[in-house]
């Protein structure tokens, strides 16, 4: 099951990160300034914020019929982006692309509290988590070749397709672990017994003022808000620093814009792994175990803000590749801590509402980078992400309130 939404959750990223790709061809040929591209990429994030929105859907329709309705409307959006000829045109279709996109995350996270125990969550997390960054990984050298092979639209409309396919398999894979025929008795008492008693569903939909009255909802939403500014501007601005900044044409990009999400990847298995090893060697509480991985992530994110001070673009490549692991390392684990801290019948809303708060600092910091890029240049805003990953980890730490009750270890996930 993780597996299907992993792929799922591919498909997602390669189609939102298809424009970034082609964004120095798709520029010049439609006449877009910066400045106008910072709002496009602006519609997206403004509209990704109603992840609040995609997540209660989910609760109330359920997983399987929500998240594949959403999982429709992306594929048909991206492939329209095609027939945009005016940056306005690609505003609209990159609004509509953000609004069924927002689903994603609360479907992952939905999931996870429905099909793994807790001693297996935050691998299951890091593990769904991997198709945000293979699919951001995926798209250099895929639209890169669409491009040189045909055009810029035509890539629109085969990464657009592939959700078409996906939705298949999906609606007839998917179940829950309720309703799955080939999951025995055993297996499903082992991840009903592994699962904190007090979080199961009791059956009511989630409300959102209680919600948002809760500090722990504001102890991982905060940290979200300050750390996905990272993951914008590895999607959607990197490839043009590497472009306009360190002269790579469209060809080095497929060979070189990959790799922060390679290391990425590794980053979604490091929280859980850093969380289980804490929880093993220093004997800390779950929540504890979390927010050390979160620290080390936030630590590692320093290496980011020396990027613009130095000359070979290899080494940049590699100090934003070490960001990609660290963002993951982080993201991955504040993302998890919606189904440590809450109900199964609110996580999908709660990890909505969390990503909203994180798409809200990613719509703010392209505005800034759109305002101020031609002024001071990108050092200053790669030295801001460092900072403001350190600031999420003091939030995590002196924010999220423990519940009383425990939960077993997390060796498992070693």
């Amino acid at each position: 099951m993780i597996g299907l939404l992993m792929v799922g959750a591919i498909i997602n990223y390669l189609t939102r990160s298809t424009l970034a790709v082609a964004a120095p061809t798709v520029l010049k040929d439609l006449h877009i300034s910066t400045a106008e591209y910072s709002w496009i990429v602006s519609a997206f994030q403004g509209a990704i914020m109603l992840q609040p929105l995609c997540g209660y859907v989910m609760d109330v329709l359920g997983l399987k019929m929500g998240f594949a309705i959403f999982a429709i409307s992306w594929s048909f959006i991206s492939m329209a982006h095609g027939l945009a000829n005016s940056w306005q045109a690609l505003f609209g279709l990159r609004a509509l692309l953000g609004l069924a996109e927002g689903s994603a995350n609360p479907a992952g996270m939905k999931a996870t509290s429905e099909w793994f125990p807790a001693k297996e969550r935050g691998f299951a997390g890091g593990f769904f988590n991997i198709g945000a960054s293979v699919g951001s990984m995926l798209a250099p050298p895929l639209v890169a070749w669409a491009i040189l092979s045909y055009n810029w639209q035509s890539a629109f409309v085969f990464t657009g397709s592939l959700g078409l396919i996906w939705v298949v398999l999906w609606l007839w894979l998917y179940q829950s672990p309720a309703k799955h025929h080939a999951l025995s008795a055993a297996e499903r008492d082992y991840i009903v017994s592994g699962q904190e008693q007090h979080l199961q569903s009791d059956g009511t939909r989630p409300s959102v003022p209680t919600i948002l009255s809760q500090r722990n909802f504001w102890g991982i939403a905060l940290p979200r808000f300050l750390a996905d500014p990272t993951w914008g501007t590895l999607t959607f601005w990197v490839p043009l620093y590497l472009t306009t900044v360190r002269g790579f044409d469209l060809k080095q990009i497929a060979l070189f814009a990959w790799l922060p999400f390679l290391a990425a990847d590794l980053g979604c298995f490091a929280g859980g792994t850093i969380a289980a090893a804490a929880q093993k060697y220093f004997d800390v509480s779950l929540i504890n175990a979390r927010r050390i991985a979160f620290t080390v992530g936030a630590l590692l994110m320093i290496g980011v803000a020396f990027v613009g001070f130095v000359e070979s673009p290899f080494v940049a490549i590699a100090l934003i590749s070490l960001g990609g692991f660290a963002h993951q390392t982080l993201s991955v684990t504040v993302i998890t801590m919606s189904s440590d801290l809450f109900k199964r019948n609110e996580v999908a809303t709660v990890a909505g509402m969390a990503g909203t708060c994180g798409n809200a600092g990613v719509l703010l910091f392209s505005l800034l980078m759109g305002g101020l890029l031609t002024k001071v240049g990108y050092t200053p805003f790669f030295i801001g992400l460092a900072a403001l990953d350190l600031v999420g980890a003091a939030v995590l730490w002196t924010v999220v309130k423990e519940k009383t009750t425990k939960v077993r270890s997390l060796k498992a996930e070693v």
